[in-house]
């Protein structure tokens, strides 16, 4: 009797030490289960958090003017604006073929003609190197009047939210006045530029914006002898500036201004 009480008594203790483990087990997995729906949320909420202050950053500017956006030209270190006789009225090359262009960024000149390809699709104000058309798709754009504001690869994150809330002040397609790109120079274009025989590689020093129209007489525009392009280059991003020079050189000043 005495054995069979033992074994009993034992068998007890056995349970309950089972039942412990078998506690603390599900205890450790859930735990584990926490830990990593902890981790997962943090993930998501990442990967979410990004676009949400982004878009909250873009909305600090839905009630600010166009010319209170950055800094003011003479702060922001625009130079004077330059003009230079232009090239390329309807010159069309085929699509795929470089140019090697002019200036340092292109204002004129040979460009692509291929459906969905060139000209760049007026709804699109902000490119980045990610996405950009090829330079001969966006000179196409010059010709029908765009205004393209570009930025090299030294320009900051917050400088490019500038550009895209710029960009923002002419949404849409139907008003051709808000013809407007704005667009990153990269070391691949100054490949494709060259003044002289020598590669013109970057902005005028100090300088990593430059604005862009190809201008053309609104009364005669496919005389040649009248178009030019035009440039300003500046340090930094001013709203102020884009302002005054689509004013000089709006979109009826071009080649085709009537395309869209």
């Amino acid at each position: 009797m005495a054995n069979k009480s033992l074994n009993k008594d034992r068998r007890a203790v056995i349970n309950d030490i089972r039942k412990k483990q078998g506690r603390a087990e599900r205890v450790r997995g859930a735990a584990i289960v926490g830990v990593c729906v902890a981790i997962a949320l943090v993930i998501v909420g990442a990967a979410a958090w990004g676009p949400i202050t982004g878009f909250f950053k873009d909305r600090e500017y839905n009630d600010v003017a166009l010319q209170d956006i950055g800094k003011s030209p003479k702060a922001a270190g625009c130079q004077k604006v330059t003009e230079m006789a232009a090239d390329g009225n309807q010159n069309h090359i085929a699509t795929g073929t470089q140019q090697t262009y002019t200036t340092a960024p292109p204002a004129f000149g040979p460009h692509w003609n291929e459906a969905n390809v060139a000209p760049a699709d007026m709804s699109r104000k902000f490119y980045t190197a990610a996405d950009r058309p090829e330079l001969e798709a966006l000179v196409h754009n010059l010709e029908h009047g765009y205004t393209i504001v570009w930025y090299d690869e030294t320009v900051s994150k917050d400088e490019q939210d500038l550009l895209y809330a710029i960009g923002k002040k002419f949404s849409g397609t139907s008003n051709f006045r808000y013809k407007f790109i704005a667009a990153p120079w990269t070391a691949a274009d100054a490949k494709e530029t060259a003044v002289a025989g020598d590669k013109k590689t970057e902005f005028p020093s100090g300088t990593h914006i430059a604005l862009t129209h190809w201008y053309a007489d609104p009364a005669n525009p496919t005389e040649a002898s009248t178009q030019k392009g035009a440039f300003q280059y500046c340090a930094d991003v001013s709203g102020e500036a884009i302002k005054d020079f689509m004013q000089k050189f709006p979109y009826t000043a071009s080649p085709e201004a009537q395309a869209m």
